[in-house]
């Protein structure tokens, strides 16, 4: 099914030749779909309050087509069937022309596959990595219609691997939760990391939500492991942690991108994760970058720049917002076939923040291109939505997620070279 539109053809035209102007009294609405609680809860709430920080710096901006840009936001309960639910909801009955979410894959695809691609829906997903997104675009299930920003766990995986690898170890334990994206990523970090030397004493899955993992971990310590590569989320990663170190597990932690997270290390004690370290999808810092670590925590309450999302998520509203005002109607055929062009390489380049935001408006209604540079760097979607980029790497130290380096793009694709 497609979108009905709207906003009138007219009122279309005239807010373009007015986008400098103050908003109009009516709404432009986006659904989210994000992991307001459940174990991924931390995530959604960074990621919904950078989005409302997006559309609030565009609306300052003077809005799109006219009207303000407001969200229609939803709790996935970090189950994919509530989402496919609530995104059931917003597409069929609140008639949205987009889709903000999931945060984790384990929402994302069934939303995809259920609700937004066979709808027509534009989808455009913060923090879901797992490969089954890059595969569906390539098999033709997505209909162009999907995009991220964030890097594919094809990528992450080889990136811990080298990461781990740089770092002298030689053996690792898995325990990865069971879902597509603890499946997908300890599968391309098990092929990367046996490729470069690397030895891994065992796998095991867990499911989420149980009061205690001692069986899981006791079937991890088999094989002696000299670190314990921990693929979850902070609620579950700590009750594994806490029973890894009570029953004798070497305090050698790697930890996944989701894991950078203050109630992660507050829950398992900062004693025991001192020294812990990690990847996450990295940044090439722009004025969007300073711009939002600036300001970033004084408009979500206190929720820390770095949370995991939040960055990513900022620039996926800020693209939405963008390609709606450049598409001249709320329609997701037209928002999806200008989703690239505000990120045009030849564009003039657009930063972070109302005033930018200013600017890009008046270039669009010039018809001028543009090139949104985010803040996780610029931004450049292939043909089925994925991004490349860099890879941030950071330790525990002291309680607090410090960044030791950065693993180029470059580096990663080399890296890559070493398990074909």
């Amino acid at each position: 099914m497609k979108m009905l539109k709207t906003l009138s053809l007219a009122s279309a035209v005239t807010a373009l030749s007015a986008a400098g102007a103050l908003a109009q009294d009516c709404d432009v609405t986006v659904g989210l779909v994000l992991e307001l609680t459940g174990p991924a809860g931390a995530y959604g709430q960074a990621g919904a309050k950078s989005i409302e920080m997006a559309f609030r710096d565009l609306n300052e901006a003077g809005g799109v087509l006219g009207c303000k840009l407001v969200t229609d936001t939803r709790d996935s309960q970090s189950q994919g069937n509530v989402a496919v639910d609530q995104a059931t909801q917003l597409v069929n009955i609140k008639g949205v022309p987009v889709v903000i979410g999931g945060i984790i894959s384990s929402v994302s695809v069934p939303v995809l596959t259920s609700v937004t691609a066979p709808a027509g829906v534009v989808q455009v997903s913060p923090a879901s990595s797992s490969p089954t997104l890059t595969a569906l675009g390539r098999e033709g299930k997505t209909g162009g219609y999907f995009f991220r920003t964030i890097t594919s766990d094809a990528l992450q995986g080889v990136a811990a691997a080298k990461y781990a690898r740089d770092q002298g170890l030689d053996n690792m334990a898995l325990i990865h939760v069971n879902n597509d994206f603890g499946v997908n990523l300890m599968r391309e970090f098990s092929a990367a990391f046996t490729a470069m030397g690397g030895t891994i004493t065992s796998t095991t899955p867990y499911n989420e939500n149980q009061p205690n993992y001692a069986s899981e971990v006791t079937s991890a310590m088999g094989g002696d492991p000299e670190t314990l590569y921990l693929i979850s989320y902070p609620v579950d990663g700590a009750t594994i942690a806490r029973a890894w170190i009570s029953q004798g597990g070497p305090q050698k932690f790697l930890l996944n991108d989701g894991m950078n997270s203050t109630d992660f290390i507050e829950a398992v004690g900062a004693q025991y994760l001192e020294g812990a370290f990690g990847t996450s999808s990295g940044t090439t810092e722009t004025q969007s970058t300073t711009y939002f670590y600036d300001n970033y925590a004084d408009f979500s309450g206190g929720i820390e720049p770095s949370a995991p999302a939040a960055d990513r998520s900022y620039d996926a509203g800020a693209i939405v917002g963008l390609a709606i005002a450049k598409a001249g109607v709320a329609e997701s055929d037209a928002i999806r076939d200008s989703i690239r062009a505000v990120v045009d390489p030849a564009g003039t380049p657009i930063y972070a923040g109302p005033e930018e935001f200013k600017k890009a408006l008046d270039l669009i209604a010039a018809g001028e291109p543009i090139k949104y540079e985010g803040v996780i760097g610029p931004v450049a979607f292939d043909d089925v939505g994925d991004i490349s980029g860099p890879f941030r790497l950071w330790k525990i130290e002291g309680g607090e997620v410090m960044t030791t380096g950065q693993m180029s793009t470059e580096e990663v694709a080399e890296a890559m070279t070493q398990i074909k």
